[in-house]
């Protein structure tokens, strides 16, 4: 017969086996799987972007400065290349920009393109204007505005190239962009004309359609001598200034004096 303290003992054997086996069986909590380490290759591209972020932000500037930097770069491009055969990816390459930041920034291939023509118009209109003295004699004024021009156009070819040949054979619209810049030069030079003219017969002896006349007449001269002098090395600025002044003002010299060429009968 068994004794009553030997079941007793027996039951307290099995659920102290039973309760061995469960610890070694049972499954790791969820806390301990939430704290696993991150595999090298995600900890390693978290952080590279986070190097990168860095970069970026090491590399940020002034948007001003950066948006030049482009036009610097597109200026370059279309001036040597050609407008339709200047690419975005170029442009961006040059500038040391990605292409998508260019779009960014600029909208289109179109809208920098006229960025561009506008900016150089109006370097150019700037550089004419501030080398003329208005009080000067209008010999004097004319000749430091031809300087001026025939200086920034061979300092700038890829600039004046942008201006006289891009814009113009492209079409419409930038052709109309050149355009505006053209009649503020023919604009000045008209009231120089008219003002030497005044200060000769002390009266506007000149008719207004002459001077406009002769005031387009010199610009076009002007830019046509511009586009030859920059394929010409041996021909500086000082140089193409003076042949255009030699050629126009002897003229305008005898006009201003009441002495006109008339055609022979």
């Amino acid at each position: 017969m068994r004794k009553a303290g030997a079941g007793v003992a027996d039951v307290k054997t099995v659920r102290a086996a039973k309760a061995k086996k469960a610890v070694k069986t049972a499954k790791p909590a969820k806390a301990a799987k939430a704290a696993k380490p991150v595999k090298g290759a995600r900890a390693g591209k978290a952080a590279e972007a986070k190097g990168g972020d860095r970069a970026v932000r090491q590399k940020r500037m002034p948007r001003a400065v950066r948006e030049r930097q482009m036009l610097d770069a597109a200026v370059r491009t279309f001036g040597q290349r050609g407008y339709r055969a200047a690419s975005m990816d170029e442009i961006a390459e040059l500038a040391g920009v990605s292409k998508p930041l260019v779009y960014l920034y600029l909208n289109s291939k179109e809208d920098l393109f006229t960025a561009c023509i506008r900016r150089e118009a109006a370097a150019l209109v700037e550089a004419v204007r501030e080398a003329v003295t208005p009080d000067a004699p209008a010999d004097r004024q004319l000749w430091d505005g031809l300087r001026a021009f025939f200086a920034h156009t061979a300092e700038h070819p890829d600039a004046w190239a942008v201006l006289h040949s891009q814009a113009r054979t492209v079409g419409e619209p930038f052709a109309a962009e050149v355009n505006v810049m053209r009649e503020e030069i023919v604009t000045f030079v008209t009231a120089l004309i008219a003002a030497a003219a005044r200060a000769a017969h002390h009266d506007a002896a000149l008719p207004d359609r002459e001077v406009a006349g002769l005031a387009h007449a010199l610009v076009g001269a002007a830019e046509s001598l511009a586009g030859w002098a920059n394929t010409e090395a041996t021909v500086s600025a000082h140089q193409a200034a003076a042949t255009l002044m030699n050629f126009a003002w002897a003229g305008l010299g005898d006009l201003m004096e009441g002495r006109p060429w008339s055609p022979p009968r």
